[in-house]
């Protein structure tokens, strides 16, 4: 008799925290929850709600998707520059915040062939100098980091799923990827701590190829990688150099990084069909002599399926245009 009561009692009060769990839960008990009186309640029924999740539920997010512009070689140098803590925010963001598995980066500093991607397998690397006249120092960089043969060979097989041609490399880091990412991801102040891998462009101004290329990897936001592409929204050094640096904005600059921020903000359904519009524009041109630093902002766009795109940050220098993006939310 003794344990027949025990157990009822026991069934009493399990039916009871359930009843009670589930009244709290109702809209009529709003009120109550919101109430003095039922703090301490309320910090047990939001545990055993929280409980109650499934790791689906945990595990839905998806991570984001960035475009850098990420400057020349002399930005890790120039702190005083307005895209230094723009670019260290964004970093923090994504290390703080994000906590990636890993980043697959699309530079504008690597094409492959017009019909051919390009992905780093190896796991070790030296960083690639592809720039000149400029202070010795700059050719003493560092960048610490390092590639996943796994990771990269798993982006071989979506593309090739995919129907895109691949090429495994080896290959070290532009500075279209280490001169900007020094800057995000501080070695010292804020390192990255994951692995890094560059996949190339094509050698093609087509932006519905990139955009193409981006859906193709973006299964890879699942498993929070964050994708990145780096580039600049706008990017013209003929103009650069003949006007010697001259900060007033060209006015391409500012027509064209404003057209490509309406474009990329649309909504997703409409997203592809308005970038390429707006890379058909007659100052598209003059913005891009050659299109390779704006096809990474399609890739990043592509990557991002249905996830909205907002342009966090702008700048118009001279022939140069400074926009970040990002593709998604980051989750609290």
């Amino acid at each position: 008799m003794a344990i027949r009561a025990s157990f009822r009692s026991l069934l009493i009060a399990s039916l009871g925290i359930l009843g009670l769990s589930l009244l709290l839960s109702s809209p009529i008990a709003n009120e109550f929850m919101s109430s003095w009186a039922y703090k301490p309640v309320s910090k047990f029924i939001a545990a055993f709600h929280s409980a109650r999740k499934s790791p689906s539920d945990a595990m839905s997010a998806k991570a984001p998707v960035y475009f850098f512009s990420h400057g020349g070689p002399n930005v890790m140098y120039e702190t005083k520059h307005p895209v230094f803590p723009v670019l260290q925010k964004i970093g923090k963001e994504i290390t703080q915040k994000v906590k990636p598995k890993a980043i697959v980066v699309f530079s504008g500093h690597w094409e492959g062939s017009p019909n051919t991607i390009e992905v780093n397998t190896a796991e070790h690397t030296d960083l690639i100098y592809d720039f000149y006249g400029f202070p010795p120092h700059y050719y003493e960089a560092k960048y610490p980091n390092r590639g996943s043969p796994e990771l990269a060979n798993k982006i071989i097989g979506l593309l090739t799923d995919a129907g895109i041609k691949t090429k495994a490399v080896t290959r070290g880091l532009d500075h279209g990827v280490w001169s900007g990412f020094h800057v995000a991801f501080d070695p010292k102040e804020n390192p990255l701590n994951v692995p890094l891998v560059q996949v190339s462009l094509y050698h093609s101004e087509d932006p519905d190829l990139h955009y193409r290329l981006g859906q193709a990897v973006a299964s890879l936001r699942d498993e929070n990688i964050v994708i990145i592409g780096a580039g600049m929204s706008v990017h013209n050094l003929r103009d650069m150099f003949k006007t010697r640096g001259d900060p007033r904005p060209m006015p391409y600059t500012v027509s064209f990084d404003e057209a490509l921020k309406e474009a990329t903000e649309v909504a997703p359904a409409q997203r592809q069909e308005r970038m390429a519009e707006a890379a058909r524009r007659p100052d598209a041109r003059q913005a891009h002599p050659w299109m390779d630093h704006l096809m990474p902002v399609y890739v990043a766009a592509g990557a991002a399926g249905e996830d909205q795109g907002k342009r966090t940050w702008t700048l118009h220098e001279g022939s140069m245009g400074w926009s970040q993006y990002r593709f998604g939310n980051v989750s609290a």
